[in-house]
């Protein structure tokens, strides 16, 4: 999406994520936009909404020109849902979220020991439907915590009992997984170049693993992540009889705990892994953007220590100082010290709550204290 004619190196570069509960990145990139040429009408403004994977990865596509498809899959409850993927030639950009995510309960419902992944299988059905020869699979804001083994059934494998009927869905159902026949996916998969795009690399089970680390965010008591943890491990150990010793090292590998795990049923798909950022910069086209411009503005709702992991301002900083370009980000609310920002290639921060003390009025009101905030930016970078 581009807002202007950038010439040479003269113009700003806006990257920056969604405020999230408040702004997507597009209606990011446009009230700084808008605040940029209050002070400077003529400023040449190039906006490139990212995304590290997870949800709004799909928008950030289509802001930078892949066209939007939707397909009608299973929600993680079961229950029919239209989502979306990104189409661009032959590659696909696929956010389980749309499917599969917690933006797809109900209101204050959770499921961790039910909700599947089956609608993610369907959703990089539907993309292999469209001629994809290349999906980038984005991770992230899962419901599910059962090891991708939903969407692995959608792509034609079975997960059966002892008594040999399929297994429960969710994660809960796979304490019950007797056998694992990998026989039937979807031959089309194996022409695939498959991308895993997450901003974690948590392994499959343990302390650091699916459940521990993320089950509770999802709902899981102590007494569910404890059944899930073993669920897990018992789901790995019988796909490894189906595959081979070799795929052991899948579930200890960066990435498997990823979305509940989804990760680990990429992996064992042939997918590659990748930090979500840094496959989403290429895709999206950042390198020819950061060569029009002089200023790079990114963002997002919450700068702070998990922003320095893999989240999408650290990335964008990181490629923009590789380049020599200068960053500054904007965000909802700041907890990162001056060091810690020009460490991570931030020159500067401007949070809403500099404008607007009142986090309530911050969020309710977050588009016009942006633009309000991107006016201060153009003070101090641009004139």
């Amino acid at each position: 999406m581009t807002d202007g004619a950038v010439h040479g190196a003269r113009g700003v570069l806006i990257a920056a994520d969604k405020f999230k509960g408040s702004l997507t990145a597009v209606q990011v990139a446009e009230r700084v936009t808008a605040g940029l040429r209050r002070v400077v009408p003529d400023v040449a403004v190039e906006a490139l909404p990212v995304a590290d994977g997870g949800d709004g990865t799909v928008d950030a596509a289509v802001a930078a020109g892949f066209e939007r498809r939707e397909a009608r899959v299973a929600g993680p409850l079961g229950e029919r849902v239209t989502a979306a993927f990104a189409l661009r030639g032959a590659t696909a950009v696929v956010e389980m979220a749309e499917a599969s995510g917690l933006q797809r309960l109900p209101e204050g419902v959770f499921a961790p020991l039910t909700a599947s992944t089956y609608g993610a299988g369907e959703l990089l059905l539907a993309a292999l439907d469209a001629g994809a020869r290349t999906i980038v699979f984005g991770v992230g804001g899962s419901a599910t915590t059962d090891g991708g083994a939903g969407m692995l059934s959608a792509l034609g494998a079975r997960f059966l009992t002892a008594d040999g009927e399929p297994v429960p869905p969710g994660g809960g159902g796979l304490a019950e997984l007797a056998r694992a026949d990998l026989s039937g996916l979807d031959p089309r998969l194996a022409a695939v170049e498959l991308v895993l795009a997450s901003d974690v690399d948590n392994p499959l089970t343990g302390p650091k693993g699916a459940a521990a680390v993320y089950g509770p965010q999802k709902g899981a008591s102590s007494e569910d992540v404890r059944a899930l943890d073993a669920a897990l491990a018992r789901y790995a150990e019988v796909v490894e009889r189906a595959l081979g010793a070799g795929a052991a090292a899948y579930a200890a590998s960066p990435g498997a705990g990823a979305a509940g795990g989804v990760g680990y049923g990429a992996l064992v798909l042939g997918a590659r892994f990748r930090a979500g950022i840094d496959v989403m910069l290429d895709v999206l086209g950042f390198a020819p953007a950061l060569e029009r411009a002089a200023l790079v503005i990114t963002g997002e709702g919450s700068l702070d220590r998990q922003t320095l992991h893999g989240k999408a301002p650290a990335g964008v900083a990181a490629a923009a100082r590789a380049a020599d370009r200068e960053v500054v980000a904007v965000c909802g609310r700041l907890a990162l010290a001056p060091e810690a920002l020009h460490e991570a290639g931030i020159r500067r921060a401007y949070a809403l709550t500099d404008v607007e003390p009142d986090v309530a009025r911050c969020l309710a009101d977050a588009g016009p204290i942006l633009e309000r905030v991107a006016e201060r930016v153009a003070r101090d970078c641009l004139l």
